[in-house]
């Protein structure tokens, strides 16, 4: 992962309800200080001089507490414990509420290099939005070739070998009213430790396809911005591959075939192309049915469970014939 540095946070391009909106009023030479914990301290007990196990790695948020704490100390005179607080590599002090710390307290932050931010959120709803973002930031990447399309609500990977047919498909699933995400590279990440969210490898290139014979096409511009989304999460994986007519494929789907990354296990199928096979229905019909099971109702297995049941029957009415005849 690339170094994530205060200067990055504050870049940071977040949408709607997670923006930081955040500025800086100190310290600006240490704005290239990595952050590399992807959580947030309060440092009230610091602040009081007792630095046993001080998170000096986490970014530290200053709220109405800790600020009013900073006023008790100018009023008395002691700066002791910020000397020591700003000895600590911190990534970067922020305050919530739009406070303003005392003007000691940001010569000490700026002798010592240590920027500090200021927001005007609330320190609950600051957390939160930040939490999420480092969440995101940090969370594991991996890039696979694949396309990603939103069909039915249900986040599918296309993967298969280059020619296969990934692209033409996506491009039909585009044309019948659903939307993709990205085509031939796809960027996975593990966010919250079993939710893997798939996005477009390079943002220049998002929402674009190739399409041998055709070139290059802006979906947005062809299909209308309806036809795209940024990330979606993977629910269901769909494995292209050529017809093997040697091969045994799944005639049931009783099976339970799954794909892991980052150690989430996501549901997968496989479906042979063939002249003749509408490739795009079938996938729709996969994503319908990935619904359903996760609705609770399994096609397959109540199919045989009906079919055990039947079988079931037959055999006691015929074991019952048996013994009337006997008798």
């Amino acid at each position: 992962m690339e170094t994530f540095t205060v200067l990055d946070l504050i870049d940071l391009d977040a949408k709607e309800n997670n923006q930081l909106n955040l500025h800086c009023i100190g310290g600006r030479p240490g704005l290239v200080r990595p952050i590399t914990v992807p959580d947030i301290n309060r440092p009230g007990l610091a602040l009081s001089g007792f630095f046993d196990n001080f998170a000096d790695q986490r970014i530290q948020l200053f709220g109405r507490g800790e600020n009013a704490y900073l006023k008790r100390l100018d009023e008395e005179k002691s700066t002791d414990s910020l000397k020591k607080f700003f000895t600590y590599p911190m990534p970067c002090c922020i305050f919530t509420h739009n406070l303003s710390p005392h003007k000691e307290f940001l010569e000490i932050a700026e002798e010592a290099q240590c920027p500090v931010l200021q927001t005007e959120l609330y320190s609950s709803d600051f957390a939160l939005r930040l939490l999420r973002l480092l969440s995101n930031v940090f969370a594991p990447k991996k890039i696979v070739h694949g396309v990603l399309v939103e069909v039915f609500g249900i986040g599918v990977l296309l993967i298969g070998d280059s020619g296969v047919g990934k692209s033409e498909a996506a491009l039909e699933l585009i044309e019948r009213g659903h939307r993709l995400i990205s085509d031939d590279s796809v960027e996975l990440k593990c966010v919250s430790g079993d939710i893997v969210i798939g996005s477009g490898a390079n943002k220049v290139a998002g929402h674009h396809m190739e399409i041998r014979g055709l070139g290059i096409i802006n979906v947005s511009h062809l299909f209308g911005v309806g036809a795209i989304r940024d990330t979606k999460q993977i629910q269901l994986i769909v494995m292209l591959e050529e017809w093997d007519a040697d091969k045994v494929y799944d005639r049931l789907g009783t099976g339970d075939n799954t794909t892991d990354y980052f150690g989430v296990s996501i549901p997968t199928v496989e479906i042979p192309v063939k002249p003749g096979r509408n490739i795009p229905i079938i996938i729709e019909t996969a994503a319908m049915n990935e619904r359903l099971k996760k609705m609770g109702y399994f096609s397959a297995k109540e199919f045989n469970d009906n079919v055990l049941k039947w079988l079931e029957s037959e055999n006691a009415r015929s074991l019952y014939f048996q013994k009337k005849d006997i008798f």
